[in-house]
């Protein structure tokens, strides 16, 4: 299984970040696990931002739900992070992640059969 973020290295503020998470070696489609987004700002601890998981059932961290989206093209088999209204404080490197659900309530990066990307540097700046 691999999974590799794509998506603009360089953002303005006000802007929207799409990035996904294009998945090999096992399929998107609603299953068990939680297809998954987390982040670390520099400096910062990391921030485990949503899923979505069985069903097209999404969760967003409440911090960032008023402006975030994330969704699944089984077709394609990838995943997508949307992030509205961008704002340097969103700048970090974003991580995609098949996570077992028992890992995203553990906010664990050790789970054995979880699978992460490599992560992708964003950079909000004018």
């Amino acid at each position: 299984v691999q999974l590799q973020e794509s998506g603009p290295g360089l953002v303005k503020p006000s802007q929207t970040l799409s990035l996904t998470c294009t998945v090999s070696g096992t399929s998107v489609a609603p299953n068990y696990y939680y297809w998954s987004w987390i982040r670390q700002p520099p400096g910062k601890e990391v921030e485990w931002i949503g899923h979505i998981g069985y069903s097209d059932i999404t969760y967003v961290t409440p911090s960032l739900k008023s402006r975030t989206s994330i969704s699944r093209d089984s077709s394609k088999n990838t995943f997508t992070l949307q992030v509205d209204s961008v704002t340097p404080e969103d700048t970090g490197v974003y991580t995609c992640a098949r996570l077992d659900p028992r890992s995203w309530y553990q906010r664990t990066k050790e789970g054995e059969n979880d699978y992460w990307g490599p992560g992708i540097q964003v950079i909000v700046s004018s």
